[in-house]
Parts: C-alpha cells; sequence; structure tokens
C-alpha cells in the first residue's frame, strides 16, 4: 500500500517525515535538524546519498535545506532580512559543496511560474527586485561597479508553457548556451503537505527544480543534466493539495469521536486505518469534484510580495556584494 501512497509535497523533509510517521526507516537519507529558539526558525537538511534512498523519497540524490520561520508571515524588516542572510549562507554552503566559487561568479537566476496567477507569481516576482550586474560589467568593466571582485548576474523570467508555447528547459537552455554562465538559480512556488508550512517554508536544493510538478503538471526538470551548467533551485510552497486539508480536518473528526461516548467505536475503526489508508480513502470520496483542486492562503498575494523579496534579498547579499561573500 506505501508504494500507493502519494502525498502531494514538493518538500523533502515532509517525505522523510511520513516516512518516520510510517514507522518506515529508509537506507541512504539522512535527516539533520537545528533550532534557533530565539529566531523560532527550524532548519531541516535531508541528504539523499544512494539512488535506493532517492527512489523511496521520489526525490534525485542530493541535499535539501529547509528553513521553517513562521514568523515570515510577519511583515517584521529585520526578521525578514536575518532570513534573506540565512538564504545567502545556504546557497553559499551547496555552491562551496559542488566546488563552485562565489567570487567573480556568472550566475542566471531564472524565475518560474506564470506571474499572472499569484500563487505562481514568486519566481517573476523575485526577478523583479534582483540586482543584474552582467550588462554593465559587459559594456563598462567590473571597476564601474566600485568593487574589485564583481559577480556577472543577469535574470530571466520565461513564464509558462501555456503562454510560449515552449518547454521552459528549452528556454533556459537557449539562454545558457548564449550567455554561458557558470550557474543557474531557479526560483518556483511549491506545494506542501502540510498546511502549516506555506507560505513559512523555503526549500534550497542542489538538484534543480522541476516547474509545475507541485500542481501535478510534469514538466522537463531545469537540472545539471538537462542544462550543462549546477542548478540550485528554491522553493516556497504556496498552495496545497485539497485532499490533504480533508486528511487533517478527517484526524480531528476522528479526536473527536474518540472523546464522544456514543461515537467511540468509530473514532477507533479509523484510527485503526494507517496514513496511507486514510489518504486513499479521502481521495475516493472527494473524486471527482475536488481531487483535482489545489487551495492557498487568502493572503497569498501580500505573502509571495513579501517573501520574493526576502529571497531576492538573499541572493543580492550572496552575489551583488562580492567582496562580503
Amino acid at each position: 500500500m506505501l508504494e500507493k501512497y502519494s502525498v502531494r509535497t514538493d518538500l523533502a523533509l515532509e517525505e522523510k517525515e511520513r516516512f518516520e510517521s510510517d514507522h518506515v526507516e529508509i537506507q541512504g537519507v539522512i535527516l539533520e535538524e537545528d533550532y534557533d529558539k530565539e529566531k523560532e526558525i527550524r532548519i531541516t537538511r535531508v541528504k539523499i546519498e544512494t539512488e535506493k534512498g532517492a527512489k523511496a523519497m521520489g526525490k534525485p540524490v542530493g541535499t535539501y535545506i529547509t528553513l521553517e520561520a513562521p514568523n515570515m508571515a510577519v511583515p517584521d524588516t529585520d526578521y525578514h532580512r536575518e532570513v534573506s542572510e540565512k538564504i545567502a549562507g545556504f546557497v553559499q554552503e551547496l555552491l562551496k559543496a559542488q566546488n563552485v566559487k562565489t567570487e567573480e561568479l556568472s550566475v542566471l537566476i531564472v524565475g518560474l511560474g506564470n506571474r499572472q496567477v499569484t500563487p505562481d507569481a514568486l519566481g517573476p516576482y523575485v526577478t523583479d527586485n534582483l540586482c543584474a550586474t552582467r550588462h554593465i560589467v559587459k559594456e563598462y568593466g567590473k571597476y564601474a561597479m566600485g568593487m574589485q571582485h564583481v559577480n556577472l548576474v543577469s535574470t530571466l523570467a520565461p513564464g509558462v508553457m501555456g503562454q510560449t508555447g515552449m518547454e521552459t528547459v528549452e528556454v533556459v537552455r537557449g539562454v545558457v548556451k548564449e550567455t554561458k554562465p557558470d550557474l543557474v538559480i531557479a526560483v518556483d512556488a511549491l506545494a506542501a503537505r502540510n498546511s502549516r508550512r506555506l507560505n513559512r517554508t523555503i526549500q534550497i536544493a542542489d538538484t534543480g527544480i522541476h516547474p509545475g510538478s507541485g500542481v501535478g503538471n510534469h514538466r522537463n526538470g531545469i537540472t545539471r543534466e538537462s542544462i550543462g551548467v549546477p542548478v540550485i533551485g528554491i522553493g516556497v510552497p504556496t498552495v496545497v493539495d485539497a485532499a490533504t486539508i480533508v486528511n487533517d480536518t478527517m484526524e480531528n473528526l476522528i479526536l473527536a469521536l474518540e472523546s464522544s461516548e456514543a461515537l467511540k467505536s468509530v473514532g477507533e475503526v479509523l484510527r485503526s486505518y494507517n496514513a496511507a489508508e486514510k489518504y486513499e480513502l479521502i481521495k475516493e470520496l472527494i473524486a471527482p469534484h475536488l481531487n483535482g483542486m489545489f487551495v492557498t492562503p487568502k493572503d497569498v498575494d501580500e505573502m509571495v510580495k513579501q517573501i520574493s523579496y526576502t529571497i531576492s534579498e538573499g541572493l543580492n547579499l550572496l552575489f551583488s556584494n562580492a567582496e562580503e561573500s
């Protein structure tokens, strides 16, 4: 049954949690956690080291760093600055692990998604706030920036296949071939398993990214293998599967039934189902009308703008201030 149990999530952390809740140990997958109590920021590293572990997790071999910050929902400038600094640090950590220098680096930052659909507009919004320097350095030289060491930063918001008629990876591959960056950073909106993580979690991975995977549109991935240069993927969950919300509601219903003398036996029967069986039952009950539905918070407009700025500031800190990095 476990193989059929497919919860819609793009977060490696949630895949690992699913196996832990089912008391299944995965060989070749390492989980490391760190919690900053003062800032209420939880950092989780999921390292998939073997092909067997990758197959079980449904994700490529690599490192996935997840930053969970509940206060990202609060418009606190200082707090968001701290998150930006952590993003810069984690991207640099992944680059060093791949022996990619962060000095005088040519980097292409790609904002994936549809600007016209707010939950999917994270990537394009990030590119709006980036400090592009490639054109200045190419025209006037690095000393025009007033620094000895300058990174060449270029940005791209390629849109989605429904707008352009082209696979996103085709557009990116063409730009990479023409501009020859040392590195691509792809930013995209994701889907989460836990509604509490929406707009409060950032995943940074060294395995690239698959546009549209969050809502089941499986497009060709933007990875080192597909475009020829290292790819760092940065994603924020902005939507949750309708079946997930019903599943969470069912858990609360079971607790309520178990506390009722008259309906306690019903609650005990439902409790006997494992997580996979409960999820499959829910998908059957809500089909076909809600099965393909994804839900996003009502304040998603403001949240996506806020988080996109936080991510772009982190990337600006790392690549636009080369002497400080």
